[in-house]
């Protein structure tokens, strides 16, 4: 599954199911796709994604989940490819939400 993040202050991103879903949770927002944030609601949803991942609390589940899912998409041959951490994962997403909480626009996602 992938999951598409919407706003009109800021190009579209579209990330995995199981990372798009963890970072929905660290947000604050259950995992229900489709959802949106209201332009109100942006500027607490962005500081509560960038505090779990400057604190490294991305849970151990999530992060195994999301790296399973990148481990079954590539080959045997690429397997001494380095894993991309959350952190550089949600920097798109975090890119996107300061982007809407500067323009004070809603987020969607689907």
């Amino acid at each position: 599954m992938l999951v598409t993040f919407t706003t009109d202050a800021y190009a579209d991103i579209t990330m995995f199911g199981d990372v798009a879903l963890a970072m929905l949770k660290m947000m604050g927002h259950s995992a229900t796709v489709p959802g949106a944030i209201l332009a109100a609601d942006v500027p607490a949803a962005l500081n509560r994604l960038s505090a779990a991942i400057e604190a490294g609390e991305a849970s151990p589940t999530a992060e195994d989940a999301a790296e399973d899912a990148v481990e079954d998409a590539v080959e045997d041959k690429d397997s001494d490819e380095p894993a991309v951490s959350m952190a550089h994962r949600a920097l798109p997403l975090i890119n996107l939400l300061a982007a809407a909480a500067k323009a004070e626009s809603n987020v969607m996602w689907k």
